[in-house]
């Protein structure tokens, strides 16, 4: 892609999310949306493969309905209220519009465009797509979790727990693990939202970070399937051994960044007499467990002696002080979780 263009596109991106993040209105608040589904496209398309374009097409018609029932929820909400302001809803709005935002996000049961389209795009824009691009639908989410219900965010979280872990199981493609695994972190985060949206924002930082650590991780090696991934040892085995430890962060395993947030959830869980629902949850993010050890199995599998010496072709990849960054933020965050809350 030009570069001129490639630049436009990310300045749009920014300029969208920073207008809904600054509304309180909420014409405004979906024009920020519109602008970012329309500046993401491009670089959708940038290589123009068959798949790419059945990718973009799924993602904009989606996107379109989503943001079509969200501009009519709040016109009517505003004949009802005379007010646009987006924490003044009236009940029967209130729950049109955060099915609409979930759809953006891609929570189950509205999830089914999310692994399509990330598995036809490149690993660069599915980066894009899987956390910015979620910005600003979960800060619209937030701004109304006080008055959104409770039985339908419950219903939503463990669904989406349920089906990012399910789907994950029998992946070869490494785009769709990362997208059920997107769907069952934003399980977790709508989960806690109406008891606690501090930590769902807490929550939310860090998906971001364990995310975008492993597809920087991914886009170094090059790597889109399970059977590259495994062959990847001679390419970089610093850079294999991190992405092995960031698999087990976003599985959630003690004492790495991604065990934080899901001990915290469910000691609020605990904390509000919902034992019921943290029990199922943990037992629902077993699934998820399952596929992340999984895809760590593989990699330890090729790791010598397991593989004989006449087939190491060693290689240096270049790892950029980016991915260094990221993947050690989201190894080393747990020891100041603490600190990062009372920040938030």
């Amino acid at each position: 892609m030009n570069p001129t263009a490639l630049m436009i596109m990310l300045l749009s991106l920014a300029i969208g999310t920073t207008m809904t993040l600054m509304s309180h209105h909420w014409l405004l608040a979906w024009i920020g949306l519109e602008i970012n589904t329309l500046a993401i496209i491009p670089l959708m398309t940038k290589t123009p493969h068959p798949r790419a374009i059945e990718a973009a097409t799924k993602y904009f018609l989606t996107q379109a309905s989503a943001s079509a029932l969200i501009l009519f929820s709040a016109t009517m909400n505003a004949w009802k209220t005379g007010e646009w302001s987006i924490t003044l809803l009236s009940d029967p709005y209130t729950i049109t519009l955060s099915m609409a935002l979930m759809m953006k996000l891609g929570l189950a049961p509205l999830h089914f465009w999310l692994p399509e389209v990330i598995q036809g795009i490149p690993l660069s824009t599915g980066l894009i797509l899987s956390t910015w691009q979620k910005i600003a639908p979960m800060t619209l989410l937030l701004q109304i979790s006080h008055l959104t219900d409770l039985k339908l965010l419950i219903a939503m979280g463990l669904t989406s727990i349920l089906i990012g872990g399910w789907g994950g199981i029998n992946q070869t493609q490494l785009r769709k693990v990362m997208a059920f695994s997107s769907i069952g972190h934003l399980g977790w985060m709508v989960l806690i939202l109406k008891f606690n949206p501090q930590l769902t924002l807490f929550n939310f930082l860090l998906y971001i970070t364990m995310t975008a650590a492993m597809f920087f991780s991914l886009m170094s090696i090059s790597s889109t399937k399970i059977s590259e991934i495994s062959s990847s040892w001679p390419k970089s085995p610093t850079l294999v051994t991190t992405m092995m430890l960031v698999l087990l962060s976003l599985a959630g395993l003690p004492p790495l960044t991604g065990f934080s947030p899901k001990l915290l959830i469910i000691l609020e869980l605990a904390k509000q007499n919902t034992l019921l629902l943290a029990s199922v949850t943990m037992l629902a993010s077993l699934l998820a467990l399952f596929f992340y050890l999984r895809l760590t199995y593989v990699m330890i599998l090729t790791l010598p002696p397991h593989i004989p010496p006449s087939s190491t072709h060693w290689r240096t990849t270049k790892n950029s002080p980016l991915t260094a960054t990221m993947t050690t933020l989201a190894l080393l965050i747990f020891p100041l979780s603490p600190t990062f809350l009372l920040i938030i």
